[in-house]
């Protein structure tokens, strides 16, 4: 039967949520930032090689949370438009809550949750688990935040920095792409490559144009020209 949460109880059992997953985790929230406790059962999933999905509706992550994520292996981040929902779901348990996966929530809101087992709530929690790959779908997976970078900051710097220059999620935009699949083009033309998880410029791709960036706010970026062919 669905259980009801105030704040002290979804925070429990989000932690168990996290800690009981066996082959699957999706955390999906607007707000993203990380407290240390679920930082730490997170990275213990990842070294059990958990399949972990994060869903975020903000571009706001701070470069702490960018670097962080970056360095856990099984974990693949998406960045979902117009983003309202939070859903905590592994297995057999799902949370459905006010409560955002950011560490000024869980600390000073007043929140409210259901919790919803597979097996006790069999239809909630599967139409729940319908939505949540919904969701999934529609999302836009990125290589953690490398490319979110907020466009009025970067349209400044780019204009202020590199003259001629646009983002690589400008570019994308111009060619009705995904910011994800104009990387994949830059890593098969040799412009990009792989290093420990994450693109990197080459030298083909700076005689291109192609310039690394780093915004204070955001993290990394790239620019490039805007009349790049590829």
């Amino acid at each position: 039967m669905a259980k009801f949460l105030n704040t002290t109880a979804t925070n429990y059992f989000l932690e168990e949520i996290i800690k009981d997953a066996k082959d699957r985790l999706v955390l999906i929230s607007p707000y993203l930032k990380l407290n240390d406790r679920i930082k730490e059962l997170l990275a213990d999933k990842d070294r059990l090689k958990i399949d972990i999905r994060i869903i975020y509706g903000k571009n706001e992550l701070h470069p702490s949370e960018i670097n962080w994520l970056n360095e856990l292996t099984y974990v693949r981040t998406s960045f979902c438009k117009n983003l309202h929902a939070k859903c905590y779901l592994n297995d057999n348990k799902c949370i459905i809550t006010s409560m955002n996966l950011y560490e000024f929530s869980q600390i000073n809101n007043n929140e409210m949750g259901i919790l919803l087992d597979k097996n006790e709530d069999k239809d909630a929690y599967g139409e729940a688990y319908e939505e949540v790959l919904r969701i999934i779908r529609i999302s836009e997976e990125v290589r953690i935040s490398l490319e979110r970078v907020d466009q009025t900051e970067t349209d400044s710097e780019e204009t202020e920095d590199s003259p001629g220059k646009v983002s690589s999620s400008k570019i994308a935009q111009k060619h009705k792409l995904k910011t994800q699949d104009f990387i994949d083009k830059m890593l098969a033309l040799g412009f990009l490559t792989m290093k420990d998880n994450k693109p990197h410029l080459t030298e083909l791709g700076k005689s291109n144009g192609g310039e690394f960036k780093f915004s204070s706010r955001f993290g990394p970026y790239f620019v490039w020209p805007e009349n790049l062919e590829f």
